[in-house]
């Protein structure tokens, strides 16, 4: 069977094919511009990615190690239903929704002394006790609690081969970039998000490479970093970014595009549209990379290979959180499924 090409080949193979959704240079080079400014800020160290998160347990304990495996197995699909109907947490006093819910939710079941981050629990933890663990402040359940439950329980039974431990299941990558994505993707099938696209099987691997990236921020906090292709990593292509970088002007839809997603149709997963705002998400961060990494030799005389596309995610994403308002009038799209 053929393998799918690697996430930074599909995104420039569906760019290259789109036929909705297009990159801007004029607004890729803009947020380059942005990005130069602030390149020397704390957004763009490992220092910066592990304050983005005050949920997670301290970055340099051991519980942060399967925390951080716990969540990214179930950080996909938070939208709701209905704008007016979104799930909840509340955790010592503040109250989140979407991916900061289910960061809430697993913080607060670890204060009740669950043991939800060893592996022998989540592994046989029944549906009942996992929806007890993700329970809403409201009658809004978190989306497709039965999807969690067969990602965990599968992710658990995987990580029990390797004494239970993310550490010993990542040493299997070797410290490579590359290697670690490929052993996460062929160990557990619901990180496995691939897609078909112009007679091309296509890969996006979002989950997998969040995961690589958390494991290294980790690591690299414990003073045990040591994964040097880290550049191989690309954004990670979800719904939020891809609304970004339309309201920054680097990603333009066609008015038909824009119209279905203003009307709220939900794309089904796998489709055209919906694999080519992915796609072409992933490139034009590429491209925003280039672009900063020359403007920082130009400009400083010196490369600047340490921002890679996975920082420059971690900016994108918390930019499209707290400019929310401002970008309400570009739709995202809605995809029910496992991959984001």
């Amino acid at each position: 069977m053929e393998a799918p090409l690697p996430p930074r080949e599909s995104g420039r193979w569906i760019a290259e094919r789109s036929q909705d959704v297009f990159i801007e240079e004029e607004g890729v080079r803009k947020i380059a511009e942005m990005l130069y400014t602030l390149r020397s800020c704390e957004e763009f160290t490992p220092q910066g990615w592990k304050k983005m998160n005050p949920l997670a347990p301290s970055w340099d304990s051991d519980h942060a190690i399967n925390w951080v495996f716990v969540v990214d197995t179930m950080n996909f699909s938070f939208w709701p239903d209905h704008p007016d109907q979104q799930c909840t947490v509340t955790h010592k006093g503040k109250t989140y929704s979407g991916y900061m819910a289910l960061c809430a939710a697993i913080t607060r079941a670890m204060d009740e002394g669950l043991p939800i981050t060893d592996a022998s629990y989540f592994a046989s933890i029944s549906l009942e006790e996992l929806k007890h663990v993700l329970r809403s402040d409201n009658d809004t359940p978190m989306p497709m609690l039965g999807e969690r439950h067969r990602a965990l329980t599968e992710a658990g039974a995987v990580l029990l081969r390797y004494g239970g431990s993310l550490r010993d299941f990542m040493r299997k990558g070797n410290n490579d970039a590359e290697q670690l994505v490929k052993h996460i993707v062929e160990s557990l099938p619901s990180y496995r998000d691939e897609a078909t696209f112009e007679g091309k099987k296509v890969a996006f691997y979002k989950r997998a490479q969040i995961l690589v990236a958390d494991f290294w921020g980790i690591m690299e906090a414990q003073g045990e970093a040591n994964i040097p292709n880290l550049n191989y990593l690309t954004m990670f292509a979800d719904y939020r970014v891809p609304q970004a970088l339309v309201h920054l002007g680097a990603l333009r839809y066609s008015d038909a595009l824009m119209n279905t997603l203003k009307e709220g149709i939900v794309l089904p997963p796998g489709d055209r549209r919906e694999v080519e705002i992915r796609g072409c998400s992933i490139w034009c961060v590429e491209r925003i990379k280039a672009h900063l990494w020359s403007l920082i030799e130009q400009r400083d005389g010196k490369r600047s290979e340490e921002i890679n596309s996975a920082i420059i995610d971690f900016f994108l994403w918390p930019y499209a959180k707290e400019h929310h308002m401002e970008m309400a009038h570009i739709p995202i799209h809605h995809t029910r499924t496992i991959y984001y």
